[in-house]
């Protein structure tokens, strides 16, 4: 006999109003997940032609998943469940639907279907743009992104600042005041650090993997295959494509990775996949039973960005993955036969001065660069720079932040896919979720042990159950700080971060500060 969705998950005894609040929900998460694969096409597979519909396509999923969220009948339902007995686990769907229900309800359909076409049509625009170095040609889209994201912060909240607003939509959770004070606390402790690693004698190996010739595309993706099914990824609910801008997306039976070659250097794909890898790992962790509920949704950007930085980072660039992964890349590269484990481990760890491009920056300047784009995008929403104005501002922003000056807008505002999709707010996440990677890292470790002998054994199940367990089995059923509090016993903050990076950068650069 046929067995419904509520039986499967334990909710047969649930109030009617609630049965009925997870059958609408799971039509606006299927609507959504077939966007989402409509999008991850758009920017891996369709033709460039495919544009014209794909845009229309996309509007009308966006505006059904609009109308079916802000219906009456989900209203209706929330407001019956206002004061219902609830279990934790129902009280939890019922918040997260309430929070979505909510601020849907006060955008109209039309905006959102107009926002969904934007972003369809800006994208090949930016594409382009990029490849032609023509910021001029991308700024009417980017111009339209910035008005069309005011007016629904407009409608959300009047009476609050649009961005934080915006921000909300990627972290509702944490208070963009709480954000901020993170965010500082990054800075205070990288600014001077890179000033004195800039200063310090010690050179590292940087180029023990680029002096040594090319590396073909080719066999970048077979050493990147080989990498994530070294970490456990399970080919039968994803892929490896390539794109203009890494990327994953998906739902817990199918998360796809993205990643692009450089075939100067093989260490760019090579932590992008394990960054991607991150995500999926997340988004394939969440409970295949909580599907199209809250429970089975990630507990958004933050979080999120803290799995792909805990296995690029704590993973990826330690000392012990390369003591046992480096015979795997040589197997693929014969010329980095000779690269040590010590040399390959500092050139993935390496603090550069001139480097422009986020998704390959360093460890530390990384945050840097995040900081420069959320100035620049908090400046546009709330009024105060004009779309005109945005390369001159990036450029100057990268030479007194990072020292460096972009010649083209090619490598400096235009690197980024997120503003062609319209996503302000997005950009503190990046270094929220470093600093939230660094202190579930050493919870896991805590508890585990030594999780460098596991991870120079190429044993990576231990870290990935940890990760199951504390994480991505909870879906957001907690908030935030509490899904981070429960996981490693503190409220979330940078100190684990700050502690992290302060004791390997002042090991590899033999820093005074240590």
């Amino acid at each position: 006999m046929a067995t419904n969705a509520s039986e499967a998950t334990g909710d047969e005894d649930a109030p009617d109003a609630y049965r009925t609040l997870l059958e609408e929900y799971r039509r606006v998460a299927n609507l959504r997940n077939a966007g989402g694969v409509l999008s991850w096409d758009q920017q891996v597979m369709m033709p460039e032609g495919g544009t014209p519909a794909r845009s229309q396509q996309l509007s009308t999923l966006s505006g059904l998943s609009h109308e079916l969220l802000t219906d009456d009948g989900v209203g209706a339902a929330l407001a019956d469940l206002e004061s219902a007995a609830l279990s934790a686990a129902q009280s939890a769907v019922v918040r997260e639907i309430r929070r979505e229900h909510d601020r849907a309800a006060a955008v109209p359909k039309s905006l959102i279907e107009e926002l969904s076409t934007a972003s369809s049509e800006a994208l090949p625009a930016w594409e382009r743009a990029k490849a032609d170095d023509d910021f001029e040609s991308f700024a009417p889209h980017l111009r339209r992104h910035v008005e069309l994201s005011r007016e629904y912060a407009e409608h959300v909240d009047p009476d609050r600042d649009p961005y934080e607003v915006l921000f909300e939509e990627f972290e509702p959770c944490l208070s963009l005041e709480r954000a901020e004070s993170i965010l500082e606390t990054l800075r205070e402790t990288l600014v001077p650090m890179i000033d004195e690693i800039r200063d310090s004698d010690v050179a590292l190996a940087t180029d023990a993997f680029t002096a040594l010739g090319e590396y073909p595309a080719d066999t970048q993706e077979e050493l990147c295959r080989d990498v994530l099914s070294t970490l456990g990824y399970p080919w039968e609910r994803g892929r490896l494509d390539t794109s203009s801008h890494p990327f994953s997306s998906g739902t817990t039976f199918d998360a796809r990775v993205t990643t692009r070659f450089d075939e100067s250097d093989p260490l760019g794909s090579f932590l992008s996949t394990v960054h991607e890898f991150g995500h999926a790992t997340y988004t394939l962790g969440l409970p295949d039973e909580h599907y199209g509920t809250p429970l089975g949704e990630d507990r958004d950007l933050s979080v999120h960005e803290s799995q792909s930085r805990l296995w690029e980072n704590h993973v990826g660039r330690s000392a012990a993955f390369w003591e046992g992964f480096l015979p795997t890349v040589a197997e693929h590269f014969p010329q980095a036969g000779d690269v040590t484990p010590r040399e390959a481990y500092e050139a993935a760890n390496q603090v550069y001065e001139n480097n422009l491009i986020r998704v390959e920056a360093d460890e530390l300047t990384y945050h840097l660069h995040v900081v420069i784009r959320y100035e620049i995008e908090r400046d546009l929403i709330r009024g105060d720079l004009d779309v005109e104005a945005v390369p001159d501002v990036w450029n100057d922003k990268y030479e007194a932040y990072l020292g460096i000056r972009p010649d083209t807008d090619a490598e400096g505002c235009l690197q980024d896919i997120h503003w062609a999709h319209g996503n302000f707010g997005y950009f503190p996440t990046y270094s929220l979720g470093s600093a939230m990677a660094a202190q579930l890292y050493a919870a896991a470790e805590d508890d585990l042990g030594d999780l460098d002998a596991s991870v120079a054994a190429g044993e990576f199940e231990p870290l990935h159950e940890w990760l199951t367990e504390h994480v991505h089995r909870h879906g957001a059923r907690y908030e935030t700080n509490e899904l981070v509090e429960r996981a490693t016993g503190d409220p979330f903050t940078a100190d684990a971060f700050v502690d992290y990076v302060t004791e390997k950068y002042g090991g590899l650069y033999d820093l005074d500060s240590v």
